[in-house]
């Protein structure tokens, strides 16, 4: 196929030999096959901010880390360089928790090389060599379902222990390989110690696993799994080998209404702050 502009420039610099084919089109980014020095692999290219219908939500950019100071002060006025940066940090974000998360042994694809908006990386593939399939795509045994679920909560786990929390965990972004399920799309990661929201978004993920195979094996939506690592998690007894139940005995405590009525406060006063940097720009 004729090659895209935007990988074109990889193709200049000798990263990828040749183009085969467009694998699939999201709201983020395009994901295309190619071919690197006699071997398949995959190339995922970001949409400029424009193009793209996912926000990048306060939510998940909370306490991002930005080391150079006036860029930081670019991000936070929105100016147009500001802008840029942040949409450079949004793709960056997939890099590193790629790179970290391999590295703790959690199943992501193989990161190869970023460039110029463009990440390479291992193709993910079913038993036959094709492109494996999405989750949402198969149909599942119950005795099926409960296996790969208690592989992926285990994934979530070594997610933790390595400090990420995926943030947008379902069947729609992750992929069933030859040896098992693949999780993938990460810009959204956030830092599990340092993003207020990371509790809600882990829960919410572990939910969405829940949800998806105990359509299969019905006996799965009984279960209580986020609960469960979360609380161990905060107790800092959390392994990456780490035993669970997915049973999770809730305590009722009093309400402090002074906190939510400070959460809200502060929520205000942020929203009010916003408003207020759309009208001076």
């Amino acid at each position: 196929m004729k090659t895209p502009k935007r990988l074109q420039s990889l193709l200049d610099e000798g990263l990828i030999d040749g183009v085969s084919r467009q694998l699939m089109s999201g709201k983020e980014a395009q994901v295309f096959v190619v071919q690197c020095g006699g071997e398949t692999r995959c190339a995922k290219v970001y949409k400029e901010a424009t193009q793209r219908s996912f926000r990048q939500a306060v939510d998940y950019t909370e306490n991002r880390k930005v080391k150079n100071s006036r860029e930081a002060r670019a991000m936070a006025k929105g100016s147009k360089f500001g802008r840029e940066k942040q949409e450079e940090a949004w793709q960056s974000a997939e890099v590193d928790a790629l790179y970290r998360l391999a590295g703790a042994g959690v199943r992501v694809p193989k990161p190869f090389n970023f460039f110029e908006g463009v990440l390479l990386m291992e193709l993910v593939m079913d038993a036959d060599g094709s492109a494996a399939p999405r989750l949402n795509d198969v149909q599942f045994t119950p005795q099926q379902a409960w296996a790969h679920h208690a592989t992926l909560v285990q994934e979530v786990v070594r997610m933790l222990c390595a400090g990420i929390v995926h943030g947008d965990l379902s069947e729609f972004n992750i992929l069933l390989a030859a040896d098992g399920p693949v999780i993938i799309d990460l810009p959204q990661a956030v830092d599990a110690a340092g993003n207020n929201h990371a509790k809600r978004m882990l829960l919410r993920d572990v939910e969405n696993l829940r949800n998806f195979f105990g359509q299969f094996a019905p006996d799965l939506l009984r279960s209580d799994f986020g609960h469960e690592i979360w609380a161990l998690f905060e107790r800092g007894t959390l392994t990456p080998d780490a035993r669970l139940t997915g049973r999770f005995v809730h305590q009722n405590r009093p309400v402090d209404l002074r906190g939510v009525m400070r959460e809200i406060d502060d929520a205000r006063d942020e929203d009010s702050a916003r408003r207020l940097r759309m009208q001076q720009q």
